[in-house]
């Protein structure tokens, strides 16, 4: 938000007097409806007329019933839909003057100042150009006796947002747009059902994706599930691609593998600027290894199917964004695109991101491969490095006389597995020796250890729960029997990966090497837990598996209710004293609530959501059943249990809804690991092994491991955008240990948002919004 806007500004009364209309134009993609349906509620919630254009540009120029008042109640039920309610279509007409004559037209009849376009970069500069000419259109139609003088006063400027919804995750300046993860989604369903079928007739599959332009699905897709070999069309393969991809395939299966996977991006291409087919490789493996070899190319059921969780939160946050930027536009503000950067939503100079995203095609174009894998910003570049290093380097016949132990503590979560087999294989790559460690700490003391080798973590990725065990016994009883374990096995560095037990047993071992010299290795917490509680990170493995569990879980109870109508829903959430979960999921649900520990709440505020209820049923005749979730988090409150709100909302709903109460329990901590958790745990596992790998070189002293400083014990987090390390004694301050949650938890800024799309009569505080930035990808690539 504009630093010089007054915090005496009501952003209720901010949109009054004026009109927004929000598109949808392109390819569809998961997650715009989140995005209508924020874009919808904030406005109306600010004062401002909300209007549908259906039929994205299409119904721009139409205008009559394509551009139509938006309701409170119209985005109703949405967000569990994929594809876009209110329409996509590519339009020629748009394109010309006289298309653009008209539309400008449209909406200067309505009064409408304000648009809103969710779609790719083709979509957002056509807004950008309808912009810029504006001003003349107006003259042209005041000239033309379409419009008048006054009208064109009242219209003198059109403020442009963007969104950017596309499955391809191909526009510069956003960690991920709209629909990418949903897509991903899609993918790995198939890519697990697939695995399934080629181990048992040790086939090789060939699985084709969509990415014309851009690889950051191939890529993502090779990262979570293991793949042998990615083609994208930002990094062609050297030439004689053929010979390495063979001999890769054949040394896989000579490790005992049975099966291959290869991803195809669909815009794949050699150096010369050849495509790379999937009957061409087909083709290649058949004929020169004898493989029993299949294609699948999954087209567009890629872009089908209900949004996850995360599109669904993006999506909301993104419109919400949208609105406040279109609100508080000037004349003099350029066009801007919200976009994510970390877990910030941020607005950017629209046409600096357009120019970033043509700049990697004039990049790939000129043969200039390093740029454009640069120009795609730091994450994809981040993906390549990780892929690189585990799929296409041999481990060493040197080895370097390391032991490196790896255990899982506390509760079992999707994604822990992911971090194992990566840390594991980064290891061997390194020359290290890989420890497992069964049973946590108790293992540990027990001396249930056992050496990994490469293939023994074949296929983890997608596995869920905890493959090497798992317990919460901390090892501040056992100190003695663990250091002398610690010493019999050898170990010079220990990965200890899980949640809050993870973190605290990794402090015991560090303030134990005063007594136990052989503590004194270097250590590193992964954060793995479903609770999202781990002191040092944003993120914890574990969390997107259980929210999209929640959600699903949530979409089928919505379903359930619409045919019973006018019934509340308790739901129990996990994660002890942390909410994060309750609210992620009642933001992706489109939740009417959600009590928490770190949100005190009280009888009074109880019986405000109760009367809320009350009178959004008895004050309208309903036409589309809304069923609302209330979402409770396991340890918010000792007196005010999920059973005590059950029985006040059964209560005081007599005669106006019923009350229904689901406990979720432990289906949340299960189930395979989401795209996110196999990449996110994939990354996190590789790079604590190489932080490991410096670490000893600098600890290596005297002709063994000494390591007693403060830094040499970290938690690996991801803050903002960036995996970072930091000490874990450094953290006991950001850490309330009696309730097991970090001091500062950047999500809470925005439960908000929950509350004003349930349409409940609360301030937004606007001055959480961001600046306008700019697009530094380029600069970055001259600073290198």
């Amino acid at each position: 938000m504009s630093k010089d806007l007054q915090p005496t500004v009501d952003p209720t009364k901010m949109g009054l007097g004026r009109s927004i209309a929000v598109l949808t134009s392109g390819g569809d993609a998961q997650g715009m409806n989140a995005a209508v349906r924020a874009t919808v509620r904030v406005g109306i919630y600010t004062g401002a007329k909300v209007y549908f254009v259906h039929e994205g540009y299409q119904g721009l120029v139409d205008g009559g019933e394509n551009i139509c008042l938006a309701t409170w109640e119209s985005v109703s039920m949405m967000l569990q839909l994929g594809g876009t309610v209110i329409g996509s279509a590519r339009c020629k007409d748009f394109r010309t003057r006289e298309g653009r004559m008209k539309a400008a037209c449209n909406l200067v009849k309505l009064g409408i100042t304000n648009l809103c376009v969710i779609g790719g970069d083709g979509s957002l500069t056509g807004a950008n150009e309808f912009r810029t000419e504006w001003s003349g259109l107006l003259v042209d139609l005041v000239r033309a006796g379409k419009i008048t003088e006054e009208e064109a006063k009242k219209s003198s400027h059109l403020n442009i947002v963007g969104i950017v919804g596309s499955i391809d995750n191909d526009f510069c300046g956003t960690d991920m747009t709209i629909g990418t993860d949903s897509a991903l989604h899609r993918i790995i369903e198939v890519v697990d059902a697939i695995t399934t079928t080629a181990q048992s007739h040790q086939r090789t599959f060939i699985l084709e994706v969509m990415g014309r332009h851009c690889g950051y699905l191939a890529l993502v897709t090779a990262l979570a599930c293991g793949a042998d070999w990615v083609f994208i069309p930002e990094m062609p393969p050297d030439d004689g691609w053929e010979n390495h991809l063979c001999r890769r395939l054949s040394d896989q299966r000579a490790r005992g593998s049975r099966l291959n996977v290869i991803i195809v991006a669909e815009g794949a291409m050699c150096k010369d600027g050849k495509p790379i087919t999937s009957d061409q490789i087909k083709k290649l493996v058949t004929d020169r290894l004898g493989f029993d070899t299949r294609t699948t190319v999954l087209g567009h059921v890629q872009r089908g199917g209900t949004p996850s969780a995360f599109d669904r939160i993006l999506g909301s946050r993104m419109g919400v964004e949208a609105v406040m930027a279109l609100l508080e536009a000037t004349p003099d503000t350029p066009a801007c695109v919200v976009t994510l950067s970390g877990n910030h939503a941020i607005r950017l100079p629209l046409m600096e991101c357009v120019q970033v995203t043509k700049e990697v095609t004039a990049a790939m174009a000129q043969g200039r491969f390093d740029d454009a894998i640069k120009l795609r910003g730091k994450s994809f570049e981040n993906n390549w490095n990780t892929y690189k290093l585990l799929a296409h380097i041999n481990p060493p016949d040197a080895k370097s006389n390391i032991n490196v132990a790896i255990m899982n503590i506390g509760a079992p979560c999707a994604g822990m597995n992911s971090a194992v087999r990566a840390a594991v294989r980064m290891g061997i790559i390194q020359g290290h020796s890989m420890l497992a460690v069964h049973e946590g700490f108790d293992g540990l003391a027990q001396g249930q250890i056992e050496p990994l080798t490469w293939t023994s973590v074949s296929g983890w990725t997608g596995k869920g729960g905890s493959m090497l065990g798992t317990k919460r016994t901390l090892p501040g009883k056992r100190l003695e029997e663990i250091s002398q374990n610690i010493a019999k096995f050898n170990i010079h560095a220990l990965v200890i990966i899980g949640g809050f037990e993870a973190y605290v047993g990794g402090l015991e071992l560090v303030q134990a090497r005063e007594k136990y010299e052989e503590m004194c290795i270097p250590i590193v917490v992964i954060p793995a837990t479903v609770s999202n509680n781990v002191p040092g990170s944003d993120f914890s493995i574990g969390a997107d598996t259980a929210l999209n569990t929640i959600t699903s879980t949530c979409d089928r109870i919505k379903q359930s209710a619409a045919g019973t109508k006018r019934r509340v829903f308790i739901v129990e959430t996990m994660g002890g004293y942390c909410g994060y979960l309750a609210t992620m999921a009642g933001l992706a649900a489109g939740a009417d609530a959600a009590y928490i520990f770190e949100e005190k709440f009280d009888i009074k505020d109880l019986e405000a959501n109760v009367e809320h209820m009350v009178l959004f049923w008895q004050g309208k005749k309903i036409k589309i059943i809304y069923c609302s979730l209330f979402k409770r988090n396991e340890s918010c409150n000792s007196n005010y249990t999920t059973d005590f709100i059950f029985n006040l909302y059964s209560e005081e709903g007599k005669g106006i809804f019923d009350c229904r109460k689901n406990v979720l329990g432990h289906m949340q901590q299960g189930g395979t690991p989401t795209p996110f958790d196999r990449n996110f745990g994939t990354k996190m596992g590789a790079k604590a092994v190489l932080w490991l790998t410096d670490k000893l070189k600098e600890c290596y002293r005297h002709g063994r491991i000494f390591a007693n400083t403060a830094d040499s014990a970290c938690v690996l987090g991801m803050r903002k955008r960036a995996l970072t390390f930091q000490p874990l004694a450094e953290l006991k301050e950001d850490t309330d240990f009696e309730h097991r949650i970090p001091k500062t938890q950047w999500w809470l800024k925005i439960r908000p948002i929950m509350k004003i799309l349930a349409k409940y009569d609360i301030k937004l505080d606007t001055f959480e919004h961001a600046d306008m930035e700019h697009c530094r990808r380029k600069q970055a690539i001259k600073d290198d």
